[in-house]
């Protein structure tokens, strides 16, 4: 995804009450989706906030895949990236529950992994990018703020 677009991506959001399925929306600013009804936006999947007064996110599951062109070798191939956010439960004081996510690149017959992270979008893509050989690298401008 570059930086220019407006990209939507379809998944999933599960918590206790059940699975429905999602479209999350990120234009290299906000990423935003709606759940049950309620709008989210954030300058980052983990910091996804209601824009209205709702419910906030914890105690939840929202995964995705992402389309992302790999240049490996001076060939462009299409790669996935899979997404999992978990939003842990959320204490009373704190704005939302303590955020993970996960990303796992399969590209080229290979899965790489950043692990779990505690911070950002931009950590966790860095993680798998220094994984990647030598020659390898996503093409275009990934999303500055995702």
């Amino acid at each position: 995804m570059t930086a220019e677009s407006t990209e939507s991506w379809a998944g999933w959001y599960r918590d206790r009450r059940g699975a429905e399925p999602i479209a999350i929306i990120a234009d290299g600013r906000q990423v935003r989706t709606h759940i049950r009804g309620v709008a989210y936006e954030g300058a980052d999947f983990s910091v996804l906030e209601p824009t209205e007064a709702g419910g906030v996110l914890s105690s939840c599951v929202l995964e995705w895949d992402i389309p992302m062109p790999v240049n490996a070798g001076g060939t462009v191939q299409q790669a996935t990236l899979s997404c999992l956010l978990t939003l842990h439960e959320r204490a009373s004081d704190a704005p939302s529950g303590r955020a993970e996510l996960s990303l796992t690149l399969r590209c080229g017959g290979a899965a790489y992994e950043s692990g779990i992270v505690g911070a950002g979008f931009r950590d966790a893509l860095d993680r798998i990018r220094r994984q990647l050989p030598d020659d390898t690298e996503f093409e275009g401008r990934i999303l500055v703020n995702a």
